[in-house]
């Protein structure tokens, strides 16, 4: 690892709101076909109509006049658990090793047969963390 945790590259991403240095949570995008402003997780990628909030901003935040507002349940995460992500980054590690060729029967085995060299994955994967889709 590069000595850099998830809240390192969470805290990169501020708050959009004039005069804020507070690190986003939150992630508002307004969905012009039905008049709706909605606060959800902070999105995995800044997108160009979306506009990331810090905690205060995002439960003070209102829509505009004649619009409704969609608020995420629960409260933002302002640091996630490192446990789950590196459970996700080793489940995602072992999908995608090749698989093994079988071990070679231990009769006729000649021992100047070199090990097998270990596996490794093709190119280096990018992980997105995604929300869960609406119910």
């Amino acid at each position: 690892m590069l000595g850099v945790t998830l809240i390192d590259v969470i805290s990169m991403r501020r708050c959009c709101r004039p005069g804020c240095k507070n690190p986003a949570v939150a992630t508002l995008t307004y969905v012009y076909s039905d008049s709706t402003a909605v606060v959800g997780p902070l999105a995995t990628v800044a997108e160009p109509h979306s506009w990331d909030l810090c905690g205060t901003h995002a439960s003070r935040i209102t829509a505009p006049k004649g619009w409704d507002m969609v608020r995420h349940e629960g409260g933002f995460a302002t640091s996630p658990d490192d446990d789950d992500l590196t459970a996700l980054a080793e489940a995602v590690r072992e999908a995608g090793l090749r698989r093994r060729p079988p071990e070679p029967e231990q009769r006729g085995y000649r021992e100047h047969t070199p090990p097998p060299r270990p596996t490794r994955t093709g190119r280096r994967g990018h992980l997105r963390v995604l929300p869960d889709p609406p119910s």
